[in-house]
Order: C-alpha cells, then structure tokens, then sequence
C-alpha cells in the first residue's frame, strides 16, 4: 500500500493565514489525476508545527473525504511527547486514514532505548499501521537501524521514512529488519539512488508540484529500468535542491501558486514568503524540470 511516490502535502493558506480548503481539495485531485500513490496529511511539508491540533484534525478529516480510498492517506501524528503523540493517536485513529507518519521525538534528543520505548507506545495505541520517520536534520536524534530492527518486531510498525540522505542505512535497513520491512525516502535529492539501491519508494516534497514526473520515476525506478529512471530525475534534480533553497515547503508553495494550484503561497510564522531574490533561481528549476516554458 505504501509504496511509490506519496506526496509530504502543503497545507494550502489564505491571505489571513486560515487553511485554504479548497485549495487543499483542488491540489488532492491533482494527485488523483497524476496518478500519485499515497499522500501525507501533517507531515512536515503540512505546516504541522504551527497549526493546532484540531487544524490538523480539519485538515485530516477533509482529507480523508475528499480522497475517498482512491489512494493511502498517511496521517502525522508525532510530537516529541509520548503521552500527546499517544492521544493524537487514538483521536486520530477514528478518522478514515490508512495508517500513520510517526516522527523521531524532536528537541528532547532521546536515546535510542528512549525512541523504541516512545515507538512501542504509540504502535500500541492503534491497530493501524505505522510508518516510522527518521530526520534528524530536524529531530537531532537518529534513530538508528539497530533500534528500527527492535520496532519492526511489533505488527504494527511496517516500514520506515529515512531521511539521512544516507544510502548505505538503507542496505543497514534491509539487513536488520527483513526484505518486507518497507523502507521510503524521505529526501528527494537522494531517492533515486535510494530506489536503484532498493527502496520502495519515496515521501517526496517535489511530488507537490511535479506529480506525473515523480510517479513516473517511481514507475521506472520499481520496475528496473533505472536509465529511464535517471533519464526523468536528472530533469528533476535541479528542482529537487531549489525547493529546499529557503525552509520547506515556502519555495513549494511560491511553485505551486505560479503553477496555479494555490492561490496564495502565504505560509505561518516564523516562515515567511519566498524572498524575491530566490524567484529567479526557482523558476530556473521549474524550465528545467518542464514545470513551465
């Protein structure tokens, strides 16, 4: 089920910084019509961090209505609060979402010990399957295959966001918790050679604004033809960097409003709107990838 190109979706805003839903439903039918395979509801890219908790029950819940099983939603539900991270859980569990995003406890910097403990808890909180999210570009912690290999011991935990951009953790991945154990990038610049290398697909930022393009490299990258696959990133791979060029998701939503699937790219403080001397630098990357001409 959670395999392929799963887009990290922004969290579309208006000019007074409420949630812009329907903007949201007008980008899920892009997904749908781009054939991609999986979404993330309040994942970073969402704007997790500076939306309360019943914005992401909104946003979630609208989700899950506008999609209506035509493809995997995947709902965040992590802090770094075991007990919040656990309620979440439960809350969100009643909603109609395929399973959940879990990210490495952020800021509190646990041990690995500390992380199976925090994992196990949440697991244990709901029947549906849980996606582990490794980031410590973000989280400081590293949660580290060793433990991933304890946590893909419980039922419920089937597979693993990895993104250290590493792709020897990979290999290490595989190795400790078994062929099943789905292992997803979660760092665009480096998925094609995660997915030449084994993976099973990618949580992608640049899926929000090059949908058709990011399945097709999934397509060929799964099925083995990895010069095509190379082929299609190489187009990509200047938008890959460029969208990362000021924190996530603001050059997404700058693309995406250019694009015309939102209509503003007003994102919540402490972000702000793409400086103006970035413009240029972007739109380069959208010729290259074929966004624009």
């Amino acid at each position: 089920m959670f395999k392929g190109s799963i887009v990290a979706l922004v969290t579309p805003m208006t000019d007074d910084g409420s949630i812009d839903f329907s903007a949201l439903a007008k980008l899920i039918d892009y997904h749908v019509d781009s054939g991609t395979h999986g979404l993330v509801a309040m994942g970073t890219t969402a704007e997790s961090a500076t939306l309360s908790f019943e914005e992401h029950l909104q946003v979630i819940r609208f989700v899950c209505e506008k999609v209506a099983k035509r493809m995997p939603v995947l709902a965040g539900n992590g802090t770094n609060n075991t007990l919040e991270s656990v309620k979440r859980t439960k809350i969100l569990d009643t909603l109609d979402i395929d399973g959940f995003l879990t990210v490495v406890p952020y800021y509190n910097n646990p041990s690995q010990r500390g992380m199976i403990a925090h994992f196990s808890a949440v697991a244990s909180a709901t029947d549906k399957p849980v996606m582990l999210y490794n980031v410590p570009g973000r989280t400081v912690a590293d949660l580290l295959p060793e433990a991933v290999a304890e946590l893909a011991k419980i039922t419920n935990i089937i597979g693993i966001k990895e993104a250290t951009g590493q792709i020897e953790r990979l290999e290490q991945l595989k190795q400790a918790c078994g062929q099943d154990f789905i292992c997803l990038s979660g760092d665009d610049v480096s998925a094609f050679e995660f997915l030449r290398n084994g993976g099973d697909g990618v949580i992608s930022v640049t899926a929000n604004v090059a949908a058709k393009t990011m399945v097709q490299l999934c397509h060929c990258a799964l099925d083995g033809d990895f010069a095509e696959a190379k082929i299609i990133n190489d187009k990509l791979d200047l938008l890959h960097q460029r969208l990362f060029i000021e924190p996530n998701p603001v050059p997404t939503k700058w693309v995406l409003q250019q694009l015309g699937l939102i209509s503003t790219a007003n994102v919540r403080l402490p972000l702000l709107c793409l400086e103006p001397i970035h413009n240029n630098a972007v739109k380069e990357a959208m010729k290259v990838a074929g966004l624009i001409s």
